[in-house]
């Protein structure tokens, strides 16, 4: 080979010496001169066989990760939305929660049931909460981000947690939302006061109580309440969180869960 490799464009002798050069480089480099020949230290070639892998062995490692992923992928993405969700709950909760002491240590009380009229209480929190809008139109409280009356409009933006069509005036008296895009949702024509959060705002399925909206409560002495907790309102898990129940605030006694629970958002109903 080595001869026939200098009668190459007749001044072969040349080209065989760039040709040394150029796969001692290689090596050099740890680079590997693809071809058809093998250069060793002995300056021979020796003809070397190309394996790789055929198409059918190819098309079938391709369908056995085809087949992998199917079965991971959709775990996977539930466990993450889990995850998201159960982080983004927490975060609200401390946001508002320490609004409430904020407005305590400049109060020297804190804010309780009772101490505010309707649409007042939201107002309050904005001065202790970053808000990037208040949905709330004042004196027309359903033409805000969400309707707030099932009655009033015919649109349905919420669920209960297994699915049934949910109380609304629970809603309508503040609609803020937060910088991260979730919505506090306040009621405070009545004792106590309810702050519901939309964790990942009402554009975000799955829009259900339990699942991406949860319900606290301010009671009459400032305490913040998560729903289903000894002392809120709706505390019966077999009426208020529950998949057989048909209460239209279904859901709502979800939150101490939500919040404690190792894996209640992986065993949420679809």
């Amino acid at each position: 080979m080595k001869k026939s490799l200098s009668r190459i464009s007749g001044g072969g002798g040349e080209f065989l010496s760039l040709f040394h050069k150029f796969i001692k480089n290689c090596f050099k480099l740890k680079i590997f001169c693809s071809g058809h020949i093998l250069y060793s230290k002995t300056n021979n070639f020796f003809p070397i066989t190309q394996n790789g892998f055929t198409l059918a062995e190819v098309l079938i490692t391709l369908g056995i990760i085809g087949v992998v992923a199917a079965i991971t992928l959709p775990t996977l993405i539930a466990n993450h939305r889990a995850k998201q969700l159960e982080t983004s709950l927490k975060r609200s909760y401390s946001l508002v929660s320490q609004a409430l002491d904020m407005y305590a240590a400049e109060n020297g009380e804190r804010a309780k049931a009772g101490d505010f009229e309707p649409q007042m209480f939201s107002e309050m929190l904005k001065k202790y909460i970053k808000v990037i809008r208040d949905c709330n139109v004042k004196g027309v409280p359903h033409i805000a981000c969400i309707p707030n009356n099932s009655n009033i409009d015919n649109t349905k933006v919420y669920q209960t947690y297994n699915g049934g069509e949910l109380y609304m005036n629970l809603f309508d008296d503040g609609q803020l939302i937060m910088p991260d895009g979730s919505l506090l949702l306040i009621e405070n024509a009545f004792q106590p006061i309810y702050i519901s959060i939309d964790v990942n705002g009402f554009n975000k399925k799955p829009n259900r109580l339990g699942h991406d909206l949860f319900i606290f409560s301010l009671d009459t002495s400032g305490r913040l309440l998560p729903g289903g907790v000894e002392g809120f309102y709706y505390s019966k898990n077999d009426e208020y969180c529950s998949l057989n129940s048909t209460a239209n605030v279904n859901g709502a006694g979800c939150t101490y869960k939500a919040l404690y629970e190792k894996d209640y958002f992986k065993n949420l109903p679809k």
